[in-house]
């Protein structure tokens, strides 16, 4: 794999509560030109993102019901639609868990529904939907049933890990969500992703789609050079 198509699969991503204005103009600066698929960013840096991404290939990605996904369904929909009119062109959901761990299947496809329309709605252009189904809750069988129930929603991804959860990608959770949506659906893991071979591994699984704070080490370990470092207070 080049290195043009790889970066074209990563959402380079910065969700540290702790960072700013100041340090995510930074980096954004030193990532924008790098072929990302996406920065992936907090909602208050969603107009700075689009601001800083203008004229590049790198869209805006951000996220909504983050990161434990048990905001109103009413919420989410207000919020992705919200940080789309700012310039977000990618929406990474969080599944309401609680709900789907008690059976509440209706409640889970409804939702992701109502904001994949309430973003297609708000945009004229093509806007995707990411359902982090957060994998480390969930036992194998979940995580394929939450896979459907995502895809049914109108999910164009499925994901998943928030990278602050009990743990972060797994191959298995890839090839299990992979099976389970079929072509029509991509997969995007995330969590715990640092370093080129786990990247490919995941890639190799069925992931179309990786979220990472070490978008540019796992660049530079394709390149052949190891000493890349992520700048301080990237993402997870």
């Amino acid at each position: 794999m080049d290195r043009v198509t790889l970066a074209a699969m990563i959402d380079q991503t910065m969700l540290k509560p702790t960072v700013g204005y100041e340090a995510a103009s930074a980096w954004m600066e030193q990532n924008r030109d790098a072929g990302f698929a996406t920065l992936c960013v907090s909602p208050f840096l969603v107009p700075l993102a689009a601001q800083r991404l203008a004229g590049t290939c790198t869209n805006v990605c951000a996220v909504v019901g983050f990161p434990l996904g048990y905001s109103l369904t009413e919420t989410k929909v207000e919020e992705a639609r919200r940080l789309v009119q700012l310039g977000a062109s990618e929406i990474d959901m969080v599944m309401n868990i609680g709900s789907f761990l008690d059976g509440e299947d209706q409640l889970v496809t409804d939702e992701v529904a109502a904001v994949a329309d309430a973003i297609c709605v708000v945009s004229g252009d093509v806007i995707r939907l990411k359902v982090i189904l957060e994998t480390g809750y969930l036992t194998p069988e979940q995580v394929a049933h939450a896979a459907r129930l995502a895809a049914e929603g109108g999910a164009d991804y499925v994901k998943t890990s928030t990278g602050f959860g009990p743990r972060g990608a797994s191959v298995e959770d890839v090839r299990i969500m992979h099976d389970a949506v079929g072509p029509d659906v991509s997969v995007k893991a995330a969590g715990g992703i640092r370093d080129l071979a786990f990247a490919l591994e995941l890639i190799e699984a069925g992931a179309s789609r990786i979220g990472t704070s070490s978008g540019l080490e796992i660049l530079a370990a394709l390149e052949g050079d190891e000493t890349a470092s992520a700048p301080e207070g990237a993402g997870y």
